[in-house]
């Protein structure tokens, strides 16, 4: 459908920015879990899960974004850092 395509390209475009910017996202995760596993600490942290997830809705508010589809985006890519913490955590050597 030729009367979409300018829209269709402009999502394509948005869609890889955010896949780009998840990778950056999980590449610091990666950093935070040998950073969590040197410390000791859980990967876990359930203030910040929540701290996170309602800045973010917060923030998609402000935009007229609707909070509710932010808050439960946000569980799945923090559910899948913690595991991706998980993860790594268990492959790095205790001290």
């Amino acid at each position: 459908m030729q009367v979409l395509q300018a829209h269709r390209q402009q999502i394509d475009r948005l869609d890889d920015e955010i896949v780009r910017l998840l990778a950056e996202r999980y590449g610091i995760v990666s950093q935070v879990a040998a950073i969590k596993a040197e410390h000791g600490i859980p990967s876990v942290l359930q203030d910040r899960v929540t701290e996170v997830i309602e800045r973010n809705a917060e923030t998609a508010a402000g935009l007229g974004f609707d909070p509710d589809l932010v808050r439960r985006l946000y569980a799945v890519i923090i559910e899948e850092a913690c595991a991706l913490e998980d993860r790594l955590c268990s492959r790095v050597p205790a001290h």
